[in-house]
């Protein structure tokens, strides 16, 4: 249904672990009326295990081959509100899925903030070493380039509700209204 609500198509949410994708991706596709996709969760869900495992058996290359075929599918449904990995933005196809078939948000948020949102959890293969910080901060210097390259809106989470940053976003994804064109400028 193009032109629903205004808004444009499809949202695909972009950014660091722990910046609050899967829980913004879920109150804007509620607010918007949108289905909601999570690619690590559709992952998990078609393969039975969960992401830590793959990376065991496969290494992250497995991973992320399993990552660019998902998020090639996703992007293709129509009207929806996309929670991507972080690290799925590595791969110059899912960049180019990403920038061709929606609207990129970056949703930036600082180390603290993802330590301290992703400190315990044992399902973040990639911060399963001695520092944590130091990872977090290799990852950010490599990706963030990245995300900004393709991001049409950037809005930070930091300290935020989920439902403020929901808020932002769906204001900054309103399309413009069209110009009036006046009888003289027929």
């Amino acid at each position: 249904m193009p032109g629903m609500n205004n808004m444009p198509g499809n949202v695909f949410l972009v950014g660091p672990m722990g910046a609050g994708k899967t829980t913004i991706g879920r109150q804007l596709a509620r607010l918007l009326k949108r289905d909601f996709h999570d690619s690590d969760r559709e992952i998990e869900q078609r393969t039975g295990v969960g992401i830590p495992l793959i990376f065991e058996l496969e290494g992250e290359a497995g991973f992320r081959a399993r990552e660019r075929a998902m998020v090639d599918e996703l992007t293709q449904l129509p009207e929806i509100i996309l929670a991507t990995g972080g690290g799925a933005i590595l791969d110059p196809d899912n960049r180019r899925h990403l920038c061709e078939r929606g609207t990129v948000v970056y949703l930036e948020t600082s180390v603290e903030q993802q330590l301290a949102c992703t400190g315990r959890d044992r399902n973040r293969p990639l911060l399963q070493t001695e520092d944590p910080k130091k990872r977090l901060q290799e990852l950010l210097a490599i990706r963030d380039p990245l995300y900004r390259e393709i991001a049409k809106i950037s809005v930070s989470t930091d300290g935020r509700t989920a439902r403020d940053v929901v808020n932002q976003i769906k204001r900054l994804i309103k399309p413009p209204r069209p110009k009036r064109t006046s009888r003289a400028d027929k």
